[in-house]
């Protein structure tokens, strides 16, 4: 579980580094395009870091995966959205409500009830098929990402944020079902080109949905997409389990973490910076 969390301390903190290295890039003066605002944004040391934090929550996610079932990874990598509240809260001074100091406090209670919960990681491959239907779902998700910026409508951003969330949740499926890290098995295995093309489609998808859509709605669609559907597959066809009793206290867990996260929903997209951290 530790793992799970140092995952989303990641990535929570980063979206705020980040956010605030892309907003003074696009302050700064020089034309060009979006390739123009990555390029003034990497040479910030914040956007660095967050490139960092992101790449290190990954290889925690994949080392919790490993060794615990994926419902409590999905609901703890959800709560990194309460982390970008209250980074965002300290770095950015953005002033939380107390509904979502509660929210935060909530999403705190459901992680502890699943750590309690929670047993060791399912031991079952699944049905042969699984690992063909996971790359099925990820070319189905990458052509929604790109179809989707010729998308209009107020329905746009929950359709694209919920595939954001599905790319995420094959991600989170597929880390289990390759079994070896040969370099003959990995290419052999459908599961590494889903993980590859899940992974990939999902920024993809987010970015269109939050560069054009409500940060809320996109951000709702994709903590709903990366939790349900992975977690059910852990515990139908991965052996995903409780500890014996406590089935009751994973399911409460599960659902006070994610309702917790659906509420900070608005911090999927970090709050804008000042002009004084711009400038820092």
């Amino acid at each position: 579980m530790l793992c799970a969390l140092g995952a989303a301390v990641c990535f929570g903190t980063a979206t705020v580094l980040q956010a605030v290295a892309a907003r003074a890039a696009g302050a700064q003066a020089g034309a060009g395009g979006e390739a123009a605002l990555l390029l003034r944004a990497v040479r910030q040391w914040r956007y660095l870091a967050g490139l960092a934090l992101d790449g290190l929550g990954f290889l925690l996610q994949i080392a919790a995966l490993r060794s615990i079932p994926i419902y409590a990874v999905a609901a703890a990598l959800a709560s990194s959205l309460a982390v970008t509240g209250v980074v965002a809260a300290r770095l950015l001074r953005v002033r939380l409500s107390g509904v979502e100091w509660a929210a935060v406090g909530v999403v705190c209670a459901g992680l502890a009830m699943l750590g309690l919960a929670s047993g060791t990681e399912g031991h079952s491959e699944g049905p042969a098929a699984l690992k063909w239907v996971m790359l099925v779902i990820a070319v189905l998700v990458l052509l929604l990402g790109l179809l989707g910026g010729h998308w209009s409508g107020r329905g746009r951003a929950l359709v694209l944020g919920s595939g954001a969330g599905l790319g995420f949740g094959v991600v989170e499926v597929s880390v289990r079902l390759i079994d070896s890290l040969q370099p003959s098995h990995l290419l052999t295995n459908p599961a590494t080109y889903a993980l590859l093309l899940g992974g990939g489609a999902a920024f993809l998808l987010l970015t269109s949905a939050l560069q054009r859509g409500s940060v809320t709605t996109a951000t709702a669609g994709m903590v709903i997409g990366e939790t349900i559907g992975p977690a059910l597959v852990g515990v139908v066809w991965l052996g995903d389990r409780t500890r014996a009793g406590l089935a009751w206290l994973a399911v409460l867990g599960f659902v006070v973490a994610v309702a917790g996260a659906l509420a900070l929903a608005r911090f999927g997209e970090a709050p804008a910076a000042t002009a004084t951290e711009e400038a820092a």
